[in-house]
């Protein structure tokens, strides 16, 4: 895959952590995206204490859990495929990118009464991404056979993390008004502004990795 980060330094990724950490309080959860992450560099991430892994696609989670299984809590962040359901519930103790309702469909045959997942929303309403929108948002939870424990959101692209801000204090007001306490919000690009706005599950790549 390109763009795989090769090198990792666990004394780098455990002083960002810590830095973050920092800023971000004990309630707050920090996953590390590891799409770029190569199986061999795990043991970097392990080094230096994560504990919470996310994972884009099923294929590379398989790989990777062959031999990281047991270190890592593991959660889906990519997009999700409704006939790979099946596959992913028994590995991730969180789905973030619940959004179709052919994926409702199969979380019906394959949940458990243990089954929690987040919903994707569109608070953007960009057409080139996936998630229920905000409108659409009571229905699809009413819907959901298994526990719906909060939101993820993924804003428009930008180089000036401020112009974040109002997406996710959309999807904190959403969250509210059904009465959910996790809120998936901000990656390395703007992170702190969605920390302001009420992200209780970080989702950082570069923010932990680079030096």
């Amino acid at each position: 895959m390109p763009g795989l980060i090769h090198g990792l330094d666990p004394e780098v990724i455990r002083r960002n952590l810590e830095r973050v950490r920092e800023r971000a309080g004990s309630e707050v959860e920090i996953l590390a995206a590891t799409k770029y992450v190569p199986e061999e560099e795990m043991g970097a991430l392990r080094a230096a204490g994560v504990a919470l892994v996310g994972e884009n696609r099923l294929q590379d989670m398989e790989r990777k859990q062959g031999r990281w299984g047991d270190a890592f809590e593991w959660d889906f962040i990519g997009n999700l495929q409704s006939r790979k359901v099946k596959d992913v519930l028994p590995r991730v103790r969180l789905i973030h990118s619940v959004a179709t309702d052919s994926a409702l469909r199969q979380l019906e045959r394959h949940g458990s009464p243990d089954t929690r997942v987040l919903v994707e929303v569109n608070v953007a309403g960009e057409g080139s991404k996936g998630g229920v929108a905000p409108g659409e948002l009571a229905g699809f939870i009413a819907r959901c056979p298994v526990t719906v424990s909060g939101l993820m959101t993924m804003p428009p692209f930008t180089e000036d993390p401020a112009r974040s801000r109002p997406y996710f204090a959309r999807l904190a007001e959403l969250a509210a008004e059904h009465g959910l306490t996790v809120l998936s919000m901000g990656t390395s690009q703007d992170w702190e502004v969605a920390l302001e706005e009420g992200a209780t599950l970080l989702r950082l790549g570069t923010t932990l990795y680079a030096p």
